[in-house]
Parts: C-alpha cells; sequence; structure tokens
C-alpha cells in the first residue's frame, strides 16, 4: 500500500511541477524523476496510515468519476429530441449514396448523426460558426482509420493516399467537401484523443450501445463476463526505481503506466510495460457471441480483482442490466462485498487454494450433516454469506433421528460454495462459456488495430480503446464480414435465468 502511495506521490508532484512534461528530453525527464523519487523517499513516514482513496492508488481516478455520464434512457430522450428539433432530417437527404459504395460504411454512415455526435463532443464553450471540421469529422476519421485501416499509422493515414481527392468515398464518409482539397492532419486527431474525457467517451458509447441493444443481435437470454488484456508501450525502461522491502517502484516516461505480469502466451516475456484493459462484455447464450459493452484502463501492475466494482458501477450507471457475471478466478467476491452493494453475482472457476468444508463432497459439491452421515443435504438459499442447507431425508432412512440438527450452515468461499454454488448445471456451462469473453479481445487488437499502441498517456490510450470498442460494435451491426461456417451447436444457456442486456 505504501509504495502504491508514493508512486501515486510522485505521479502527481510530476504532473503538477512539469505541465509540459511529454515536450521534456528523456534525459531531462530522467534526472527530474530521479531527483522527486529520492525526496518524496527520504520524506514519507511508513507508520503514517494511507487516506488516499483506491481510485487513484489505482490509478483510473479520470475514469471513476459518474458525473455527466448519460443512461440509455437519457440517451432515448437526447436521440428523440434532436429528430424533432428539426422539421427535416437532413440525413435522409445525404448524397453519401452516390460515392459511398461499401455497404459496411454506407450502414454506419446511415446511422450515425452527425448533430447527436456533436453534441455529445462539443467541448466546453464549444461553437459551430466558422468552423471547418467539425467533432462528427474528426470521428468519423477515427472510425474509418479503424474499420478499414487499422494497420496503418496515423501519419500515413492522413495523406492523400487515404484522404485525397481522389478517395471521394473516405473524404464523404468523413464529411470533407469534395471539391477543396482541405484534410485532416494527424497532429488535430491526436489533439481529439488526448482532449476526449472520460465522461465524453462513455456518451458515445452509450449512443452507439442503444443502437446496438436495438439491432437484434443479442438474443432473450445474455450473459455477462469480465476478462482483461495487456497493452503494452514503448515506455520500456524506467526513469527511475526505488526498491521497498524487495519490490520496485518504477516511474516511466508515461507516468501513468507501469510494470506488471503478463499472462504467459506464446513466446512473449512474462512482463509487460503499460496498461490493462478491463472490459465487461455481452455474451448471448444461445449463440456464444461475446460483444464488449464498457472498459476501464487501469496500470498493469494492478491485480485485476481490484477493478470489478468500478466496472460494475460504471455499466449500472449507464443502464445496463446486470446479474450474473461469469469471470476467471482473478475477478472473485469472496467477501461478498460486491453482491451487497450491487445485487450482482459474479461465478469463477473454484480456486485450488480454498480447501472444501468438512463433510462435503468436492467432486460433486454434496453437503453432508455430519461425518457418519450418508445422506446428501438440500440447499435452501444463501443469506449473510453462507449458504443453509437441510437434511433430504424424506423416506425415513435417517439413522439419526432425534439425534441430529437436520439443517448446516456453510460459508461462502472462492472454491465451489460461491453464492451460487459451482456444482449447479447451469453454473458450470456459464464457466464453460467463460472463453467467449476473450474473442472481444481479439477483434479490439486485430481488427480495430489495437494491438500497437502508439500513444504515450493513459487519457489517449483509453481514448483509441473506446473508439475501438465502438468500431467492434459497428462492424459487428453492419454485419458485411459474416464468414459462412456450418451451424454450431447451440449453447445449452438458454434457460439459464439472465436478464436481458437492456
Amino acid at each position: 500500500m505504501h509504495r502504491k502511495n508514493i508512486k501515486l506521490i510522485v505521479r502527481k508532484q510530476l504532473k503538477k511541477r512539469y505541465p509540459n512534461w511529454n515536450l521534456l528530453q528523456r534525459k531531462t525527464k530522467k534526472e527530474i524523476a530521479q531527483r522527486v523519487l529520492s525526496e518524496i523517499h527520504a520524506e514519507y513516514d511508513f507508520k503514517q496510515t494511507v487516506t488516499a482513496p483506491p481510485v487513484e492508488l489505482l490509478g483510473i481516478e479520470q475514469q471513476a468519476p459518474l458525473k455527466g455520464i448519460m443512461n440509455l434512457e437519457s440517451m432515448v430522450q437526447l436521440i428523440d429530441t434532436v429528430k424533432k428539433s428539426r422539421m427535416v432530417n437532413l440525413n435522409d437527404y445525404k448524397r453519401s449514396h452516390l460515392y459511398i459504395k461499401d455497404k459496411e460504411l454506407q450502414f454506419i454512415d446511415k446511422l450515425l448523426d452527425e448533430r447527436i455526435i456533436n453534441r455529445l463532443l462539443a467541448p466546453e464553450g464549444y461553437s459551430p460558426a466558422m468552423r471547418e471540421i467539425f467533432p462528427s469529422h474528426l470521428f468519423r476519421a477515427e472510425l474509418l482509420k479503424a474499420i478499414k485501416y487499422p494497420e496503418v499509422s496515423y501519419r500515413k493515414f492522413c495523406t492523400e493516399e487515404y484522404l485525397g481527392l481522389d478517395r471521394q468515398q473516405n473524404r464523404v464518409f468523413i464529411g470533407l467537401p469534395l471539391n477543396k482539397k482541405s484534410m485532416i492532419d494527424h497532429t488535430q486527431l491526436s489533439k481529439f484523443r488526448s482532449s476526449f474525457s472520460f465522461p465524453q467517451q462513455v456518451n458515445l458509447l452509450v449512443y452507439i450501445l442503444h443502437h446496438f441493444f436495438q439491432s437484434g443481435l443479442l438474443g432473450d437470454q445474455v450473459l455477462h463476463g469480465v476478462d482483461s488484456t495487456e497493452l503494452a508501450n514503448d515506455c520500456q525502461y524506467p526513469l527511475a526505481t526505488l526498491t521497498i522491502k524487495g519490490k520496485k517502484i518504477r516511474i516511466y516516461s508515461d507516468l501513468d503506466c507501469d510494470c506488471g505480469r503478463r499472462r504467459k502466451k506464446r513466446n512473449k516475456s512474462i512482463y509487460v510495460v503499460g496498461y490493462r484493459l478491463h472490459t465487461l462484455t455481452a455474451i448471448d447464450a444461445k449463440s456464444g457471441q461475446s460483444f464488449p459493452l464498457v472498459s476501464l484502463l487501469a496500470p498493469a501492475n494492478h491485480h485485476d480483482s481490484h477493478f470489478l466494482p468500478f466496472l460494475v458501477n460504471l455499466a449500472q450507471a449507464i443502464g445496463i442490466d446486470l446479474q450474473l457475471i461469469t469471470a476467471d478466478e482473478a475477478y472473485h467476491d469472496k467477501d461478498g462485498s460486491l453482491y451487497a452493494d450491487t445485487g450482482v453475482i459474479v461465478t469463477t472457476p473454484p480456486s485450488a487454494k480454498v480447501l472444501p468444508p468438512q463433510h462435503t463432497d468436492s467432486e460433486t459439491g454434496s453437503v453432508f450433516c455430519h461425518t457418519h452421515c450418508d445422506i446428501s443435504m438440500s440447499h435452501v438459499g444463501v443469506e449473510n454469506q453462507m449458504h443453509e442447507y437441510k437434511c433430504n431425508d424424506v423416506t425415513g432412512e435417517c439413522l439419526f433421528p432425534g439425534r441430529c440438527s437436520q439443517y448446516r450452515f456453510v460459508p461462502v468461499d472462492g472454491g465451489i460454495f460461491q453464492q451460487i454454488p459451482c456444482h449447479t448445471a447451469l453454473i458450470q456451462e456459464a464457466h464453460d462459456i467463460r472463453k467467449n469473453c476473450e474473442r472481444p479481445f481479439n477483434l479490439l487488437k486485430n481488427q480495430a488495430g489495437l494491438e500497437t499502441v502508439r500513444v504515450r498517456s493513459q487519457q489517449a490510450t483509453m481514448a483509441r480503446c473506446t473508439l475501438s470498442s465502438i468500431a467492434v460494435l459497428l462492424i459487428k451491426m453492419a454485419a458485411q464480414r459474416q464468414k459462412i461456417a456450418c451451424a454450431e451447436k447451440p449453447q445449452q444457456l438458454a434457460m439459464f435465468p439472465t436478464r436481458k442486456a437492456a
């Protein structure tokens, strides 16, 4: 905890003292970081109680505030208000159908309303008068790059090769004129991402989620999942390090990133410098398809379990109805605090480190009253983090009549006795479908170009993640990349008692 607090103090001081930090040379950054880290360590009192809020210690203070965030219901009202504000919908008279031949871009172009996008992205004091480039133009440019040119760098994308006058489809999709050589420079897109505040990102995502939930891609039975992935950046070598009780505090050029352990995959190092993207997904229980909904971006050195409450609170704030979340062991709710605060049940594969209680069968999940009892008990319910079981003897076979309490309480744990016992048939199927949560990350990285992160700030990286999630949802809604394949075996979760996504 003290290491996190020291890192927080250093990060705050560097940002406050050096607002132009990114413009400094690496040699200068290194000298400053080493000096500030040494000064804070020399004056730090390790006996004090750490009072910094968790969101700051975890490095997500810019993503935690819910002020200014719209929910799905408010978005519907905004859309209706904008549509009624004009007698004629100019979107119906676009010239896009004359120039945009790509069916995917046609669908997206028709779906998006520039008036709504400009209202959601307009900064404080924004005035549309005398403007040639609007927020909707920059947003559409980002979408075009993520959907059609994810492998191309921003500098190359903003050239005649992709946005020139001969690229009429691209220019019309973005909103650039066809009779002028005006272009969007890569520095404009960089400033757009850097100034893209988290509430603006969420509100824009809610706008797309509204259309997504109306598209019918999700069936009646929706299960939610949570998973994370690493996003490495190119700040591989720290500017300054400090070792406290065998563990290091590292300061990088990107002040918000950190070094964490990577999951063992392919031939990559077990360590990654950058961030971890924690994403809530919606899984269609019948088809098994999964879609990214909302995400949080945190330094890579923090354990996944810290971010589940913040992710659930964000999802509920925008109006996503959550009941059951399937996740891996890292996202546990052992103490039941998440369920108590939000009413959301999290189910994970049983931890091998948690020993089963006495007089229980770890293979079948059966519970017995005592050592000599061989009659499996029935599960009554769970309350105050305790499972209640009662005797299941209905034929008079009990060998201990009158000498047995005929009921028993088993505490909720991270093993087989979670909020819903893991041996419940449908819960086992929820664990089987959990792997589908990894699919959206493959789409975000390979389909939307998030594999290579060239930005060096948490806010800009989060903006890239949000734009990539929006691109994936729009691609799914356009349904132009569906592969012809044999019919898959339907999932058995079709009768699972989950709620609809919206």
